[in-house]
Parts: structure tokens; C-alpha cells; sequence
């Protein structure tokens, strides 16, 4: 029996650190899973870009063919149909090869943001329960939808509209500097170095912009369904006006944040016009010249003028372009942080199947604090033998709960440890752990969805036979037949829709259903009704029979037949016995079951009193 004496520390991601080639590292795997689609993708890119590139060529060449017109009648017919068909085809071709880029990408961007997004999503199921408690739902869902919607953006932007600019610009520029004055390539890349290092300097400038709004939509979205969430809450105390004044102060910050950015995009979008209304100025002075001096044609101006043209519009659009890529990656940045974080459970390198023998169950001294200053746990030592049932009681906050979330290995212990079968849970997988436990909380949540889907959590997969058959032995059947909607009812939000009774007997069918060697009951009756206690209480003496289980309970009168009870007080197991015991010792739990003997007289003898109070 080894002692593992320390246990890791989930250490947070580091959030708006990330550098955006960092993010595009974490990115470029997953879209090069598609090798040759991105390689037949660029092919035709490249190819699209030069048709594009040659249609001014060829209508340089048809417009110094019908000035001046020649002679011969047919020459001139001749020669020009020929160019207007290639000036066709040209066409044709950029936008057929343009298709086909798209055609051959689109598989890789949309499997790159569903391996992802899965990737994350189970990510963030791994990790441990100290991280989701610690985190807010609103903001991470947040993070996420505009973290796999910035890699479309990302990858359209980057692919389909900056890669097919600069392989036009580098064409364009190689034919000015073969066949014309070096003052046009000189204009052009001037330009060019101009309005990229301006934009690039503004755009970077106003990144923390879009971070701010980032983090202050992920707030106020946080706010909102946090008190959506806690609806009933809200009404108790009548915060209606309370809740959407925090809302609009989140809105309000989120104004103020977006109307800096749009001020600074008012100014980014003016100097680049300047820069390239510049530039096409000077171009067109120069090819001006050109004709006046005969040096070039007036083939060679239209040139010009249609590779400026064709160059303008990407090119004013590229500042756009690059501001929508910094924001995407800064959308991205905090869906991959996510990523980042370090899981405080995992399994280790050498993790095995747990196997099963006859499901004991052994804490042996057990230290465990959730807090490096709050210990919880003082040397915890017992064992649940095989088909047996233990029961753990004592008030509230003396540690009974975090029993079940060590069992579960939502966290590590300390030291000592925690073993089924002589097998250290930390050295088998913790799927195979978990399956083979089951519980029942004392706070039920269901998903929003239909009682059947609730119960068959359990087991996905099972029949409709057996739900029903799990339901029956919840004693939850007739309720659920007498709903309008039977097993199809919806329970709503957490399973607001159902009674607090009903809840815990629908997670008592679905631990049914799951059938698992060890059970843990964490006060799971506390929810009911005496009667309906009295009825399942039987059932699940029924159904623990032959299986390891854990009690936790509150009320002494539900384990009073437990094989073993053990009384916790601040974290240390001061009493363990039978019932007739610890009633025999006079020590604590006797005191508290006295105490429990007198709340249900006093509660009998207060009950017949009320209808008269009533009438």
C-alpha cells in the first residue's frame, strides 16, 4: 500500500497572454489533417490569381489592336474575336478556380473548428471540479462560440482573401518591373510598405479595444444568465429592478468600450484612403506621362489603370481584412487558454482498468483540504467491506460529503489514500472508477430534457423496458404515467419543473439503471416526504443488499440498520459502531439522536394544530 503524499495544483491559463503566433501554432495542426485538400486549395489559388492577372493583358493587347484600326477587314476580324474569347476564358477561369479553392477548403475549416470545439468541450470536462466551481458558466460559453467562430473567420480571411491579395500584388509588381519606368513598382511598394505599417500600427493599437469589449460582453452575459438561472431567487426577494441594473452597467461599460473602438476604425479607415488614393494618383501621373511622351500606348495606360483597379479594391479592403484576423485571434486566444489548463486529476501514464474483486472499499489515512489553509479531512481510516453498508453522519460542514467527491476522484487526496480491492483509485482510469460507482446526490440536477432522458443518463443506450423498470423502483412510475406527456415530459431548467422529491427519485432510477458495484447515497432521501422516505428507504435496503454502499445522511433514523456507522465531527471520525452501539456509549451520536427524537415529536404533536390554525 503506497502513500501518495502530495497532489498537483490546477494552475490557471494564462489568459490574454497568449502572442497570436502562439495561437496559430495551437491552430495549424488541425487544418494541415488535410493535406492535400489545402495543396489542391493553394493550386488553385495561385491559378485563379494569374487568370485575374491576365485579363488586363489582354485587354491591353485588344485595345492596341483597334487603335488605329487596321486596313485589312479581315485581320481586324480575326484577331480581335480571338482576344474578347480569351478575355472570356480568363474570366471564367478566376471565378471556376475561385470555386474550387472554396470547394477544396471548406471540409478542412469546418472539421478544424469541430475537432476543436469537441477538443475543448472535453477539455473542460476533465478538468477538475475545483476549476467548475471556480468558473462561470456564461463567460466560458461565451469564450468558446467566439473562439471556433474567429477560426472560420481566421481561416476565410487569411485564405481567401490576404494570400490571394499578396499573390496578386507580387504579380503585378513583377510585370510593372520587366515592362515599365521603376517608378510604378517604386509607387506601388511604397504605398504598399505605407498602408501596411500604418495599419498594422493603428490596428495593433486598438487590439486591447476588442479585448476589453471581449471581456466586458463575457460579464455582462455572465450576469444575465447567472439571474436567469437563479429566477426564483430573484422573485423571492423582488430584485427584478436590482438584476437589470447590474445588467446595464455591464451593457453600459461595453458602450463605452465599443464606441472607442469604432472612433479608432474611423480614423485607421481615413488614412489608409489617404495612403491609397495617393498612390493611384501618382501611378496614373506616371502612365499619363507615358502616352504624352510615346513611350507607352494607350493599351499600356488602360493596363495600368485596370491593375490598379484590381489591386485598390483588395488592397483597401486589407486593412479590414487584418483588423477582422487580430480580432479573430483574439477571439481565439481565450478559447485555446482554455486549453491551457492544467488538469489537477488525471490519470496517470500507467493507469489501468479497475478490477474488480469484491468492491471494497478502504480510506486509509486520509488528509484532504480544498484549501492549503482549510484542512478538511484529519486522518480519515475505515473500510466498507464488501456488500456491506457504512453510514457517515454528523452536522453540517464536518466533511461527510467530501467523502463521496474523493470516492468519485473529483480530487486528490493529500496523503494517504483511497482503495478499491487493494487498487489505489489513483492508479486506475478514472472512466473505469466511475463507472463502476453510483450516486444520488443530495442536490439533484437535471438536464433539460424529458424525464426518460434524465433516467436513462444512467445507462445511455437503455430500453424503454428498463427505464420504465428503474422508474418503478425509484417509485416514481405513477407520477410520471399521470403527466400528460408521460416519460416525454420536459422537467425544464436544473429540473425546476418537478418538486424536490421528484428529482431525487428521478436520480435514484438513474442510479438504478446504472447498476453499479458500489453505491453512495449522499443524503438522498432528504427531499421527501416521511412516507415516500419510508417506501424508498426499503428499496434501496433492497437494492444495497449485495452491493459496497456509502450513506451519507442526516436523518439517524435512515441508517439505523447500517452495518457500520461512523460519526464525523470537524473533519475527524470521532465515533464508529453499530446503532445499538453508539446508543449504548451515551457519546455523540446518542446526543443526536435524542435531539432527532424530540424535532419529530414536537413536529407530531405541532402537525394536528394546523388546520385549526387554518380555519
Amino acid at each position: 500500500m503506497r502513500n501518495h503524499s502530495s497532489r498537483s495544483v490546477e494552475i490557471p491559463a494564462n489568459q490574454g497572454t497568449r502572442d497570436d503566433w502562439t495561437t496559430l501554432k495551437t491552430l495549424i495542426p488541425y487544418l494541415m489533417e488535410w493535406k492535400w485538400r489545402v495543396l489542391f486549395a493553394l493550386l488553385s489559388l495561385v491559378a485563379a490569381k494569374m487568370a485575374n492577372v491576365g485579363v488586363p493583358l489582354v485587354l491591353k493587347q485588344l485595345i492596341d489592336k483597334l487603335a488605329p484600326l487596321p486596313s485589312q477587314a479581315a485581320y481586324a476580324l480575326v484577331v480581335p474575336v480571338g482576344l474578347l474569347i480569351a478575355y472570356g476564358a480568363l474570366r471564367l477561369s478566376a471565378t471556376v478556380f475561385t470555386e474550387l479553392r472554396e470547394f477544396f477548403f471548406a471540409r478542412v475549416t469546418q472539421r478544424a473548428v469541430r475537432n476543436i470545439a469537441l477538443r475543448v468541450f472535453r477539455h473542460l470536462h476533465a478538468l477538475s471540479l475545483r476549476f467548475h466551481l471556480n468558473r462561470q458558466t456564461g463567460g466560458v460559453t461565451r469564450d468558446i462560440e467566439r473562439g471556433t467562430r474567429g477560426i472560420s473567420s481566421l481561416v476565410s480571411y487569411t485564405l481567401f482573401s490576404i494570400l490571394p491579395t499578396i499573390v496578386e500584388i507580387t504579380l503585378v509588381l513583377g510585370y510593372l518591373s520587366f515592362q515599365y519606368d521603376i517608378w510604378f513598382s517604386a509607387i506601388t511598394v511604397i504605398a504598399l510598405v505605407t498602408y501596411v505599417t500604418f495599419t498594422v500600427l493603428i490596428t495593433e493599437w486598438r487590439t486591447h479595444f476588442r479585448r476589453t469589449m471581449n471581456d466586458l460582453d463575457s460579464r455582462a452575459s455572465t450576469k444575465a444568465i447567472d439571474s436567469l438561472l437563479n429566477y426564483e431567487t430573484v422573485k423571492y426577494f423582488g430584485n427584478e429592478e436590482y438584476e437589470a441594473n447590474r445588467y446595464d452597467q455591464g451593457l453600459q461599460n461595453y458602450e463605452r468600450a465599443a464606441v472607442k473602438s469604432q472612433t479608432s476604425l474611423t480614423l485607421l479607415n481615413t488614412g489608409q484612403s489617404l495612403i491609397i488614393a495617393t498612390a493611384v494618383t501618382l501611378i496614373l501621373w506616371r502612365a499619363t506621362l507615358g502616352v504624352t511622351e510615346g513611350t507607352m500606348t494607350l493599351g499600356d495606360l488602360v493596363l495600368v489603370n485596370a491593375f490598379m483597379i484590381q489591386l485598390y479594391i483588395p488592397l483597401n479592403f486589407l486593412g479590414v481584412l487584418y483588423r477582422e484576423i487580430k480580432q479573430s485571434l483574439a477571439d481565439m486566444e481565450k478559447m485555446f487558454a482554455l486549453l491551457d489548463q492544467h488538469r489537477d486529476v488525471a490519470d496517470s501514464t500507467s493507469a489501468k482498468l479497475l478490477q474488480f474483486k469484491s468492491a471494497e472499499v478502504h480510506f486509509s489515512h486520509v488528509d484532504f483540504s480544498y484549501e492549503t489553509n482549510r484542512q478538511i479531512l484529519f486522518d480519515i481510516d475505515f473500510v466498507v467491506a464488501a456488500g456491506t453498508t457504512t453510514a457517515v453522519v454528523g452536522h453540517s460542514g464536518s466533511g461527510k460529503s467530501t467523502l463521496a467527491r474523493l470516492l468519485f476522484r473529483f480530487y486528490d487526496v493529500d496523503r494517504g489514500g483511497i482503495f478499491i480491492d487493494d487498487q489505489d483509485i489513483r492508479d486506475v482510469t478514472q472512466s473505469s472508477l466511475r463507472s463502476a460507482i453510483g450516486i444520488v446526490p443530495q442536490d439533484t440536477v437535471l438536464f433539460n430534457d424529458s424525464i426518460a432522458y434524465n433516467i436513462a443518463y444512467g445507462r445511455p443506450g437503455a430500453t424503454q423496458d428498463e427505464i420504465i423498470a428503474a422508474a418503478k423502483s425509484a417509485y416514481i412510475h405513477d407520477f410520471i404515467v399521470s403527466l400528460p406527456d408521460g416519460y416525454e415530459t420536459t422537467v425544464g431548467e436544473r429540473g425546476l419543473k418537478l418538486s424536490g422529491g421528484e428529482k431525487q427519485r428521478v436520480a435514484i432510477a438513474r442510479t438504478l439503471l446504472k447498476n453499479p458495484a458500489i453505491l453512495v447515497f449522499d443524503e438522498a432521501t432528504s427531499a421527501l416526504d416521511s412516507q415516500a422516505e419510508q417506501a424508498i428507504q426499503m428499496q434501496l435496503k433492497e437494492i444495497a443488499r449485495n452491493r459496497t454502499t456509502l450513506v451519507i445522511a442526516h436523518r439517524l433514523s435512515t441508517i439505523a440498520d447500517a452495518d457500520q456507522i461512523l460519526v464525523m465531527d470537524q473533519g475527524r471520525i470521532v465515533e464508529r459502531g453499530t446503532h445499538a452501539q453508539l446508543l449504548a456509549a451515551g457519546a455523540e451520536y446518542a446526543q443526536m439522536w435524542e435531539r432527532q427524537l424530540a424535532r419529530s415529536d414536537s413536529e407530531a404533536d405541532f402537525s394536528p394544530a394546523i388546520p385549526s390554525l387554518l380555519n
